[in-house]
């Protein structure tokens, strides 16, 4: 891609230029300490540790009389699920690392013969290896034995979700020397707040696995850096997101919402995520000690989605609100969504590594039709048990 492209130039102010860009100031992100859960006193540097970095731009914002650098090339290592929305996560940075110069490696839980790999993004990851990656399989438990003889400057464990499944890969990294350890954490260990979005350093779940994983790799490690995704849509992706609402609007079925639709979340698009990797490789003294919230810059509501998804199909939507609870269903089970506000802000992101997002959900659900169509979903024979149900309670019909 080309934004990850870009991303390994980066440049530093000439002494010619170093009046203006010595006058440039970071603001820490508001609600950014970590002390009503534990302390991680790396993720509170002062801003000077940023300001290190504060004169690096990207090299398309160049002034005149900027030389410019190549960003160090790295060998990553990349730890991916097997399962679950997080997978898409790993497939796409490393085939941005590898666009950006770096060595990747992509070693997938589970066993390369599994029928897991076959789906996407598994099915993919050709893609990887024609651009120079390696990928392979094995258990966390087992990483020693599987990468034995291969070093690594940075680490991502795209794959756990606590702290028995994240141990063995943070052990070895700790003991093989590599400088500089990433996770993919959840935005969704944050406590529900009065006060939305979620900000780094906002409260969070005490008994969520990746805090505790968090903690573990802040006390083992001089650079770590945890980042904290919600919702995510693109092309590889193993779980439904927005094909849940694409479903039932190419069969003329109404998209039964739960509360009023009004709940606002966060979707991004994988390739912002990604991107948002790419600078915590590449920026690791900024990233260092710090989370992130890998997070779309935009909410939307639940309605919102339903609208938008029906704009790329070119088709109408009838949206129905219900109560689960009157109905008698599981939210969980019969929505893709958390049925209340949860979204929030890469704000850290934004001010620390000078992130920013591209995620624009109407346009970006137009390519997703396009090969939700392509692959033939539109077509498939699709059981709507649980919406008939919630339905049938709203006396709701449903065209034959």
């Amino acid at each position: 891609m080309a934004a990850a492209a870009a991303s390994s130039l980066l440049f530093f102010s000439s002494p010619s230029s170093s009046s203006s860009s010595s006058s440039t100031s970071l603001t820490p992100p508001s609600r950014l300490s970590l002390s009503s859960t534990f302390s991680i006193s790396p993720s509170l540097h002062s801003i000077s540790s940023a300001s290190k970095n504060s004169t690096f731009r990207r090299a398309s914002a160049a002034p005149a009389g900027a030389v410019i650098i190549k960003a160090e090339k790295k060998n990553v290592l990349i730890v991916n699920t097997d399962s679950g929305g997080h997978a898409i996560i790993g497939f796409y940075f490393a085939k941005d690392l590898l666009a950006s110069g770096h060595g990747v490696t992509i070693m997938t839980v589970g066993q390369e013969s599994s029928d897991k790999m076959k789906k996407p993004p598994f099915n993919r990851f050709s893609e990887i290896v024609n651009a120079g990656g390696k990928t392979v399989w094995g258990e966390p438990a087992d990483v020693g034995k599987v990468l034995e003889g291969a070093s690594f400057d940075v680490v991502l464990d795209n794959n756990g979700k606590d702290l028995e499944a994240v141990r063995p890969v943070a052990d070895w990294a700790k003991g093989s020397g590599v400088k500089q350890f990433m996770f993919i954490s959840s935005a969704g260990i944050y406590k529900p707040t009065d006060e939305p979005p979620h900000l780094e350093g906002d409260a969070v779940k005490a008994d969520a696995g990746h805090v505790g994983v968090e903690k573990y790799i802040s006390e083992i490690f001089d650079n770590w850096t945890s980042f904290r995704p919600q919702y995510m849509i693109g092309s590889g992706n193993n779980k439904d997101c927005e094909e849940w609402f694409f479903d039932r609007i190419v069969r003329g079925r109404p998209v039964p919402i739960p509360g009023s639709g009004m709940q606002l979340t966060n979707i991004a698009h994988v390739r912002d995520l990604s991107s948002m990797l790419i600078l915590g490789v590449e920026k690791p003294d900024a990233a260092g000690g710090r989370i992130f919230n890998c997070v779309s810059d935009r909410a939307v509501t639940l309605d919102g989605m339903a609208k938008y998804c029906a704009k790329a199909a070119g088709l109408p939507v009838e949206i129905v609100h219900y109560d689960p609870k009157a109905v008698g269903v599981d939210s969980k089970k019969a929505f893709p969504f958390r049925n209340m506000h949860f979204y929030a802000e890469p704000r850290a992101a934004k001010e620390i590594l000078e992130w920013s997002g591209t995620t624009n959900l109407p346009e970006d659900l137009k390519e997703r039709f396009e090969e939700y169509v392509k692959i033939g979903r539109d077509k498939k024979d699709i059981k709507f048990e649980i919406d008939d149900k919630i339905l049938a309670a709203l006396k709701v019909a449903v065209a034959a």
